[in-house]
């Protein structure tokens, strides 16, 4: 073993070594040192705590190049001491002291700064004071060969822990890091692996092809740690007996920091569950590992937007966190829940024994996870909808078997919401003919087979026809004209209500503009979905239409739903501020169906607001509310519209009890542009004949352009 004088000595070491060598010549330890005075082999004793040479005979006086041992015992041997050589006398101290060990490594000194290389047997030596010293013998001079001295200097600084063992005992050779690991130096290679089954591996494949390399878990001084181990069967150079040389490195955090990528990678970060990606492997998995009938339930948390629009996403983080963890409290430990992403979730139940017993479960687990949810001072009453589907390890296919389920979630939500409906084939087939209807609707969309339907709004003072509402209709190739209630619900789902959003607003502007040609004095509102409002691409097409030259200011009108209101309200007061500084005006539809806090309407720019046609149905006995929205109303100064009039007796009380105006199938239903342009003073004269009046034609009929 090389020695290398040189870099720091430890803190101790120069708190106790401040100038020349105060503690004297030790007494009897010097008598004891008499025998050694008179031999010609190099010898001396070393204070390891004072980092001082504290007795030398003559040869050993000269190897350290020192005129007489007075001059030796003064010199500070810690001033240029590596911290690598400081340690590693640390623990020549703690095994002399412990188990009366000798040591016998090749030592670099260096005295004047040149090296001088010899093989020393260290052992231990009392001093007087009874502190642990160490006596050096010079056994031999080593040839000064470059590769010699500079691999002994690496063994000696190196972090790799080299170690030789007996294969029966302990160990024969140990370098200073992996010294400095072990906690015992009498410790045998079976004592050092943490998992005996590591080690019985290591032995057998060193029996079958003389090597081996592992990652496993090590009993060191410092604990358990994981080492990357690399074990090979030779023979001890100095006895010949069989032996194994084992290098090892300290990869704890290295694995560690892979552990936890790999959680990382396998686990949602909010709620701590599964991902995606894990539970496709996991599925392909059960190919090999599962044998009886396994079951997979897709469920998502209802209306969970309206959650986070309401309470912000804080709270709906919260309600994710809470779900998870109500359902990990009814599943078992082997069964695996993961998060999809958004408010969707997974759960996979093996070994399924029934479906009837399955199903039981289901329903468990379902009335378990719902229920109120508190976050800060808010009670959220939290429901789910479920979808399931059974299938065999053997025919595991990830995107199947999750399609299946989210067919079931789909129809779920179809039959109300807050239920659990299991996969047939029924549904799959229904799911087969939406899915081709989806397909036949975005083609449909991209080539434009959409055209407007126009239901007027009339004045109720007047009876004067202001405005019309443009309505979206399909013309399908086959199946004629398709109404919205067949392909509305489809584009929200799908995101396809955004481009017909556009399509929606360009065909109702162009109309507007045919009717001002023509010489009516007309105004058009157009519907816009929640899902368009919140669509980065909205506002930047509402200035695009807006910079036209001929853009009608002030006559397009832009239906909103109360949704659309909730969140910041400030955010969204600014943008719809922006909006209408473009030109627009804003109407609330179906007021009164939604969540709006009366408290926030003032702050927004609304110039309309409609009467849902629920309530119109029901008067009078919806009375008292219709009288509150008039009443809102005319307090921010906005238009009140009742929609859905279908009675005369309807007509009658919105008149009697001021709304400004209304529409509906007792006027007009929807009509194609040309036909309404026709049907204008038709339209006003039914409105007179009901209100009980008799008016003369506007004279606002036209010839279509």
């Amino acid at each position: 073993m090389s020695r290398s004088l040189p870099l720091q000595a430890t803190e101790e070491s120069r708190h106790r070594t401040p100038g020349p060598y105060s503690g004297g010549v030790p007494t009897r330890a010097n008598r004891a040192f008499e025998i050694a005075r008179r031999l010609a082999t190099p010898i001396w004793v070393y204070d390891i705590d004072m980092c001082r040479v504290v007795l030398a005979n003559e040869a050993g006086c000269a190897i350290w190049d020192a005129d007489n041992e007075t001059t030796l015992r003064n010199r500070d041997l810690a001033k240029d001491m590596s911290s690598t050589v400081a340690k590693r006398l640390k623990q020549y101290q703690s095994d002399f002291s412990a188990h009366n060990a000798t040591f016998s490594e090749m030592w670099t000194l260096y005295p004047g700064g040149q090296p001088r290389s010899v093989q020393v047997l260290f052992s231990g030596f009392v001093l007087d004071d009874g502190r642990m010293a160490m006596l050096c013998e010079a056994v031999g001079q080593p040839k000064d060969e470059p590769d010699t001295l500079r691999s002994a200097e690496a063994l000696l600084h190196t972090d790799v822990m080299i170690a030789l063992y007996d294969l029966d005992g302990p160990p024969l050779y140990m370098n200073p890091a992996a010294r400095n690991a072990v906690v015992d130096i009498e410790q045998p290679l079976s004592a050092l692996m943490a998992r005996r089954s590591d080690f019985e591996m290591v032995i057998h494949n060193l029996d079958r092809s003389g090597e081996v390399r592992i990652v496993t878990e090590v009993n060191t001084i410092t604990g358990t740690r994981w080492f990357d181990l690399s074990a090979k069967l030779c023979s001890d150079a100095a006895t010949g007996i069989p032996a194994v040389l084992l290098t090892s490195t300290d990869v704890s955090e290295l694995k560690n920091a892979r552990d936890q990528a790999r959680y990382l990678a396998d686990r949602d970060l909010l709620t701590g569950c599964y991902n995606r990606s894990y539970l496709q492997n996991h599925i392909s998995e059960l190919r090999d590992s599962a044998k009886a009938p396994c079951a997979l339930v897709y469920f998502d948390i209802d209306n969970f937007k309206s959650i986070n629009d309401r309470f912000g996403h804080e709270a709906g983080d919260a309600v994710l966190k809470r779900i998870i963890e109500r359902t990990q409290g009814v599943i078992r430990q082997e069964d695996v829940i993961a998060r999809l992403g958004g408010d969707e979730f997974v759960i996979i139940f093996e070994d399924v024994p029934t479906i009837d017993a399955f199903e039981a479960k289901i329903k468990a687990v379902h009335t378990a996870v719902c229920g109120v949810i508190s976050y800060q001072s808010t009670r959220m009453n939290v429901t789910v909808s479920a979808g399931c589907t059974y299938f065999t390890p053997e025919d595991a296919d990830f995107t199947t078997i999750l399609r299946q389920a989210d067919i079931a979630l789909y129809s779920a939500k179809q039959s109300g919401r807050n239920r659990v409906v299991a996969f047939n084939e029924e549904l799959g087939a229904a799911a087969e003919k939406r899915t081709r209807f989806e397909e036949e609707l975005k083609s449909a969309i991209e080539k434009r087979e959409f055209h407007m339907h126009f239901q007027p709004r009339l004045d109720l003072a007047s009876g004067r026809v202001v405005s019309a509402e443009a309505l979206a209709r399909w013309q399908h190739p086959r199946r004629g004209l398709v109404m919205p209630a067949d392909f509305i619900p489809i584009c929200e789902d799908t995101g396809m209500i955004e481009e017909l959003g556009r399509m929606a607003l360009e065909l109702g502007s162009a109309e507007l503009l045919n009717w001002t040609e023509a010489g009516l004095d007309l105004d058009v509102s157009v519907n816009v979905s929640p899902r368009q409002f919140d669509d980065e691409r909205f506002i930047p097409f509402l200035e695009e239409q807006a910079k036209a030259e001929n853009f009608p200011r002030g006559r397009v009108e832009l239906e909103v739903t109360e949704s659309v209101l909730i969140g910041d309200k400030d955010t969204i007061a600014r943008k719809l501020s922006d909006i209408t500084a473009m030109g627009y005006r804003i109407a609330l539809d179906d007021f009164g169906t939604g969540y709006s806090n009366l408290a926030y309407i003032s702050h927004f720019p609304l110039n309309c607001i409609k009467i849902d046609a629920s309530f119109v149905r029901q008067l009078p006995e919806s009375g008292p509310i219709v009288r509150l929205i008039l009443t809102l109303s005319k307090q921010i100064g906005a238009l009140s519209v009742a929609e859905g009039i279908e009675t005369e007796a309807q007509l009658a009380w919105l008149v009697e009890n001021g709304c400004d105006q209304g529409q509906g199938f007792l006027m007009s239903k929807p009509l194609p542009a040309a036909e309404l342009i026709k049907a204008l003073a038709g339209v006003e004269a039914t409105a007179a004949s009901a209100m009980g009046k008799t008016k003369e034609p506007t004279g606002k009929t036209a010839t279509a352009p």
